[in-house]
């Protein structure tokens, strides 16, 4: 009986890796032939953990490679000039960015002030929808305006499902509801382990803003 040298058990773990490759590659393959339709889609970024708004600049990042032209309209954020909105602002003129700039809505404590505020902002937002010269689109903390009534739900879902065909929609936030979640192609949910903030440590300029 001759005994197992060292190159064997490697041959053997090379042989299993390459079924196991072979099997996914097939997956992989028959998915991606499976996946005919050529459209834009709809994407939620929710859940309670940080980098919902982060993935979404990252996407905007990916679209500029290809040079699309985007909007941005960040819901709930306030005045304070963000290192996004900072670089965006200075270096990409095909990226149309709007801020509701009332801050948090905690912050300013008047219902009716924060409903004017996001109908206005959402005034903003139904052209681009329209417009199919936007390919990418990105409604930043929107699901805190249908989570407290400040925006019309159905109007909402209605209006994201009407835009042109080729454009994508990305919105982030926490919650946001049944019903915003079936309408979307890809929902995605960020779930929170442990985060700097409880530990007592300061939002990080560059990192958190």
């Amino acid at each position: 009986m001759s005994e197992q040298t060292p190159e064997d058990g490697q041959e053997r773990k090379q042989e299993k890796h390459k079924k196991a490759m072979e099997k996914q590659k097939t997956k992989v393959d028959a998915n991606i032939e499976a996946a005919s339709i050529e459209r834009g889609v709809s994407i939620l970024l929710t859940g309670n953990g940080k980098g919902k708004s982060s993935s979404a600049f990252g996407m905007i990042m990916r679209a500029l490679g290809y040079g699309h032209k985007i909007g941005v309209v960040q819901f709930i954020k306030g005045q304070q000039l963000s290192g996004e909105e900072l670089y965006l602002q200075q270096q990409c003129p095909q990226v149309d960015f709007y801020q509701m700039g009332t801050g948090f809505t905690w912050d300013t404590q008047d219902r009716e002030s924060d409903i004017r505020a996001a109908q206005t902002t959402w005034a903003f937002v139904e052209p681009m929808l329209g417009n199919p010269e936007y390919q990418l689109i990105v409604l930043d903390e929107l699901t805190y305006m249908l989570a407290y009534g400040y925006l019309d739900e159905a109007d909402v879902i209605d209006t994201i499902k009407r835009r042109p065909i080729e454009q994508s929609v990305v919105i982030t936030g926490r919650g946001g509801g049944s019903a915003l979640r079936e309408a979307m192609d890809t929902v995605s949910e960020v779930k929170e382990i442990k985060h700097a903030f409880k530990q007592g440590i300061k939002a990080r300029q560059g990192v958190d803003y």
